[in-house]
């Protein structure tokens, strides 16, 4: 009887431990995909990204620029196409460059971006749309004050623990205070992300942008650099953190030298 008891709490104990490695390899797994879909701009899932640049050495007073940007994605799916929506609403600490004193604080001007994705995956993974700009701006300082239009396209690849890609757009006027000057504004990112166990990551995903209003040499901002994340759960609910340091290659004579980026998103994936 003694043997017999023995046995049993022997092969449940070896059940249980079945169970639990099982479960943390499921964990894993899940972990991994939502890192990858965290890292993918068309994932047909809603997220609401919490994403603060922290910009330094601003003008002749090295002053400090504060611009968190609240990114809700939400994304309509169909058979064969979706629509991913993302909308970036600014909200902007600017401080006065031309003394080590003063700024404003308040939003920015809203723009909504639009792609249209194939639903089928593929091997690469696209889309194409428009992005628009609202007139929003609480202050001159902190936008455009103009109506804006253009287009927008983003394309990536996922090969093994991989994220590669890009997103272009470029921005143009179309309607706004006639006093306001004219906005033609080009931006691109790449991205480039590595997976690592345990839900961890590697990323670079600088911004760089192109005023071509501006005059020549202080069109252009270049930044390097990298970052790392984690997918996080808290409860059942899953959070992507992520901590990024850019600096400026390339700059106009008064922009900043370096960016930190910190980024909180709330993720919720289909059931």
């Amino acid at each position: 009887m003694c043997l017999t008891r023995y046995v049993v709490i022997q092969r449940l104990s070896i059940f249980v431990a079945i169970l639990f490695v099982i479960s943390n390899l499921t964990i894993a797994q899940d972990e991994a995909a939502l890192a990858k879909a965290a890292q993918n701009p068309l994932a047909s899932m809603i997220s609401l990204p919490f994403q603060n640049n922290t910009s330094f050495g601003l003008g002749s007073y090295d002053r400090t620029q504060n611009v968190l940007n609240i990114q809700p994605v939400y994304p309509f799916a169909g058979k064969k196409w979706n629509i991913i929506t993302r909308t970036i609403l600014p909200v902007i600490s600017q401080p006065d460059i031309t003394q080590d004193t003063g700024g404003t604080t308040g939003l920015g001007d809203i723009t909504l971006t639009a792609w249209l994705s194939p639903a089928k995956a593929s091997n690469m993974t696209w889309g194409i749309g428009s992005v628009v700009m609202l007139p929003t701006s609480t202050d001159d300082a902190l936008g455009a004050g103009r109506w804006g239009i253009g287009p927008s396209v983003v394309a990536l690849v996922m090969p093994g623990k991989w994220v590669v890609g890009g997103l272009i757009s470029n921005i143009w006027s179309v309607g706004g205070g006639s006093e306001k000057q004219d906005v033609n504004q080009l931006l691109f990112q790449y991205f480039i992300n590595y997976n690592l166990p345990a839900g961890w990551y590697l990323a670079s995903a600088p911004v760089i942008a192109a005023n071509w209003k501006a005059p020549e040499g202080q069109k252009w901002v270049v930044p390097f650099g990298i970052g790392v994340g984690k997918i996080h759960r808290f409860g059942k609910q899953p959070v992507n953190m992520s901590a990024h340091v850019y600096f400026n290659a390339v700059k106009p004579d008064i922009g900043p030298d370096w960016t930190l980026r910190l980024q909180l998103q709330l993720m919720f994936p289909k059931k």
